[in-house]
Parts: structure tokens; C-alpha cells; sequence
């Protein structure tokens, strides 16, 4: 049987930039590979883990919100200047950010917000993520109409490496239903990530799956690499 991993970067990048479009699943990726990595010590070459929250664009479900949980698992959270509720809508970012950017022993994973637009914030911190120890990855989820194809793949993909002036080197199939997910829309995910693999040559990094919903066992026809996840980031009172 094909058992999930947790570590996934045989490259061991300090500085793992993680996009996605909007309902991609990306800041879920972003909160579960914080953990992982930080519960990993076997193979994280680094001595801390932090989560940075870039996403100013939208206000929902944003990776700071879980700043509890991050914080009580040893990761440093970096983010909006403002960490009063009623200020966490306004976008501001705290100057702290490029603390872990600059720290050799930082493992330091980056959660950008949105689709191109969104990811323009990033540009102030490119020296950071334009060097040999940084990657840039980016979230597919087919069920979301904006990449629902090749075609809608490619141009999200292509957007982001216009906007940011850096090549996507990793993608992720993050397809999801929220709490609806099966394997069948993973199975569905991974056959356009390996569609858009082809097309332009950048590997599959892994296809995640909700661990509450889908087993690792279900997914043994998959040549990739697994990732499990926890449903850290909708609350469970939506879905009622």
C-alpha cells in the first residue's frame, strides 16, 4: 500500500512559495505543510518553521486565523501588522515578515493570496524568493471554474509567472468539494495537473487528499506522491 508522506521537498527549499487561485485550497496546503514539516524533524533540515500570510487580497480563510494552533505546534506566524479581529481586514503587512525570510535556520512557507492580483504583493519581498534556495509552487483545483481545464490551468499558471517574474517550479492537485471530496474528484485533479505537467514540463509535486474523507488506500493508482491533509480552515458550521 502506497503510504502518505510527509515531507516533500527533496530539494530542501528554505523558502516555499505557495499560490493557488481563490477556493484552490492553498491556504489548507499551506496550514497542513507548516505542520507537517514541523513534525518532521527526521527530515526538515531546518530548526523552525514559519507560516507567512501574504494573502491581503481576500479576507476569507486566511492562514493567520490559525494562528492558535501554528503557534502551539512551535511555528511563528507572520503576517497583517494588525492582530485585533476587527483590524485583520485591513491590508497591512507587519515588518516582521522578513524576519524568517532572512533566517538561514528558518524554514519559511509563504501563502500568497489569490490569482495573479493577489500575488502582486510578493513583488516588494522578490529578492527573497528569486534565489537557489526558494521554489514556487502553485494549487490546482479542478472543480473551481477558473482552472476547471487545460486551458483556464495555463493561463492562471502563465499569470502568475508574468506577475511575479519567477517560473512556477511545482504543481500541486489540491481538487477538492470541501467536505464532499471523494476520490474520483482527486483522481479527476491529477489527470489535468499531469495534463498541465506535460504541456509545460513542470512536475507534480503531489495530489492531497482530506485525510476525515478519502484513504491513502484509495488512492493507490496514483504515481505521485500523497499528502494528507486535516480540514484546518472552514469551519465545520458551514457545512451544516
Amino acid at each position: 500500500m502506497k503510504q502518505p508522506m510527509p515531507y516533500l521537498f527533496d530539494t530542501k527549499k528554505r523558502i516555499i512559495v505557495i499560490t493557488g487561485h481563490y477556493g484552490s485550497g492553498k491556504t489548507e496546503f499551506a496550514v497542513n505543510l507548516a505542520l507537517a514539516l514541523k513534525n518532521d524533524e527526521m527530515h526538515c533540515p531546518f530548526k523552525e518553521v514559519s507560516l507567512v500570510d501574504l494573502d491581503v487580497a481576500n479576507p476569507y480563510f486566511r492562514s493567520r486565523e490559525r494562528t492558535e494552533i501554528l503557534e502551539a505546534s512551535g511555528i511563528q506566524v507572520f503576517g497583517s501588522a494588525y492582530r485585533g479581529e476587527i483590524t485583520a481586514e485591513l491590508p497591512a503587512l507587519s515588518a516582521s515578515i522578513r524576519t524568517p525570510l532572512e533566517n538561514p535556520d528558518c524554514c519559511a512557507i509563504l501563502d500568497i493570496g489569490g490569482n495573479d492580483s493577489g500575488a502582486r504583493v510578493l513583488k516588494q519581498f522578490r529578492k527573497y524568493f528569486q534565489t537557489e534556495e526558494s521554489i514556487l509552487l502553485t494549487v490546482i483545483n479542478r472543480n473551481r471554474p477558473e482552472t476547471r481545464n487545460l486551458n483556464g490551468a495555463l493561463k492562471h499558471l502563465y499569470a502568475i509567472e508574468t506577475e511575479l517574474e519567477t517560473e512556477v517550479k511545482g504543481l500541486i492537485n489540491n481538487t477538492h468539494l470541501l467536505r464532499e471530496t471523494t476520490a474520483e474528484d482527486i483522481k479527476k485533479g491529477h489527470e489535468l495537473c499531469k495534463a498541465l505537467s506535460e504541456k509545460t514540463g513542470k512536475p507534480i509535486i503531489c495530489d492531497t487528499f482530506p485525510e476525515p474523507l478519502v484513504s491513502a488506500q484509495e488512492l493507490e493508482f496514483l504515481d505521485t506522491l500523497i499528502f494528507p491533509l486535516q480540514l484546518y480552515m472552514r469551519p465545520e458550521w458551514l457545512d451544516k
